[in-house]
């Protein structure tokens, strides 16, 4: 019997990342678009609340931009029960944030071993069901894997002349979207081997978009676990716009 509560004891934990370090700019605003005000609520609180409502996720790590830890906006986030912690650990690059929230979670006496979900604060559709159906996924399998999307819509790739001032953008192919999937995030990954392979990538400079490029780069095979159309991405004024409406119809 005590072996059993021992080994239940030593499971990994969960706990989710949160870079908000970037500026936004595509949005446009006075603020980063995190922190902007969406359907009444900084839209970085829909995803720390969709953590905050799942069991498994022990603590909260938000990785933020050195200026902007002392705003009094991050302190309408602070009231929880689970533990929330704001660092200043933000960099020039979205991994570069991931990179330096991770190593201060080790520091900090997180396990080397337990799983973090890194996700963006730019995706406020994400609810507790989509955390749990990763959780289970990923669990199950005992290694990482992220929320995605089998693509629905025919690709083109655009002539290379495109590129070039004042020429119209023209189809030059369809691509095949077999066997192609849109990431979301959170994406699921043990805390230390998340560390080292971003850490990895970024000193060989090489191309990680997301951190299961950077896992891809040891070798790893990231399980894709289907997750839905309302965790899309707000990058655009129209996604803005889309999403304000989304939460508008939820509101009680």
């Amino acid at each position: 019997m005590n072996q059993g509560i021992q080994s239940q004891q030593r499971l990994p934990k969960c706990h989710a990342l949160l870079p908000t370090a970037g500026s936004g700019s595509r949005l446009g605003g006075n603020l980063p678009k995190q922190f902007q005000s969406l359907a009444g609520r900084p839209m970085l609180s829909y995803a720390v609340d969709a953590f905050k409502a799942t069991p498994e996720i022990t603590s909260i790590w938000v990785g933020v931009s050195p200026g902007f830890i002392d705003n009094p906006i991050l302190g309408q986030l602070s009231d929880s029960a689970k533990p929330l912690h704001f660092l200043a650990t933000g960099g020039s690059t979205r991994q570069e944030t991931v990179r330096n929230t991770l190593a201060e979670m080790l520091k900090a006496g997180i396990s080397e071993n337990d799983w973090v979900l890194v996700h963006d604060a730019a995706r406020p559709g994400i609810s507790p069901a989509l955390i749990q159906k990763l959780l289970t996924a990923v669990q199950q399998a005992g290694e990482g894997g992220l929320l995605a999307m089998p693509l629905a819509d025919t690709l083109k790739r655009a002539d290379s002349t495109s590129a070039i001032a004042g020429n119209p953008t023209r189809a030059e192919k369809t691509i095949s979207r077999d066997h192609l999937w849109q990431a979301q995030t959170p994406q699921m990954f043990g805390l230390k081997a998340l560390h080292d392979a971003i850490e990895n990538g970024i000193r060989l400079e090489a191309d990680i978009t997301d951190e299961a490029s950077a896992m891809e780069l040891t070798g790893a095979r990231p399980l894709l676990v289907e997750g839905a159309t309302i965790n899309f991405k707000v990058t655009h004024p129209a996604d803005w716009e889309l999403m304000q409406t989304i939460l508008q119809s939820r509101a009680p």
